[in-house]
């Protein structure tokens, strides 16, 4: 597959850069309410763009189709999901589960383990408000984290049930954006549409186990 990817101006080396962690001491952390909070690191990977290109051709991506309203549609992103110890597609993505179970052991208590890539396409991808709360995430605080590249989308986070604030977070070209504490149970988290020229971008969420 072949996506139209317009460069970041802040991925200094380009194109063709190796991809790279940086450290995870510059992340700062919001307290969104009711136990739950987001951490957010812009730039965490460079390199970003070279890691879309591999990543948007070289991943089985997968178009579904779901059940919604008495009808089955099909879903408006490519999806890939990588269980626990599956290779991941890229050696990258591997370091970053690694550091972010170093970096969030206190807190989490238990190692990310799986990967799930998601691919929006255009403006027309989305995802609507929902939260992980398949298994554990329904009963349970935990985390999500969230590693952006490509053109950055704006990822929108509520209240669940509406009724409060919406938290806007614009993610690609590398950016960390981690959902911890009650998130999952008591906000909501969405990719909305857009009506303008928007490129590609690929998230990539870690879980730990028994979370999606």
């Amino acid at each position: 597959m072949t996506y139209q990817l317009q460069g970041s101006l802040f991925d200094a080396d380009g194109p063709e850069a190796e991809p790279a962690l940086g450290p995870l001491d510059g992340i700062e952390r919001t307290v969104l309410g009711g136990g739950a909070w987001i951490d957010v690191l812009p730039g965490w990977l460079s390199g970003a763009d070279a890691l879309f290109e591999r990543l948007a051709g070289g991943v089985p991506w997968q178009a579904e189709r779901r059940e919604m309203y008495e009808r089955v549609v099909a879903v408006p992103r490519l999806l890939a999901y990588y269980r626990e110890d599956a290779e991941l597609p890229d050696p990258v993505l591997a370091e970053a589960r690694d550091a972010l179970g170093a970096h969030y052991r206190t807190e989490l208590g238990e190692p990310f383990a799986t990967a799930g890539l998601c691919l929006y396409r255009d403006g027309r991808d989305s995802v609507a408000w929902h939260g992980d709360r398949i298994g554990r995430g329904d009963r349970e605080d935990t985390m999500v984290a969230i590693l952006s590249v490509g053109q950055a989308r704006p990822l929108l986070l509520r209240p669940r049930g509406g009724g409060g604030p919406t938290v806007r977070r614009s993610l690609g070209h590398g950016d960390l954006l981690v959902m911890g504490g009650s998130c999952q149970r008591t906000w909501e988290h969405a990719i909305p549409k857009s009506a303008g020229a928007v490129g590609p971008r690929i998230s990539v969420q870690f879980r730990p186990r028994g979370v999606r």
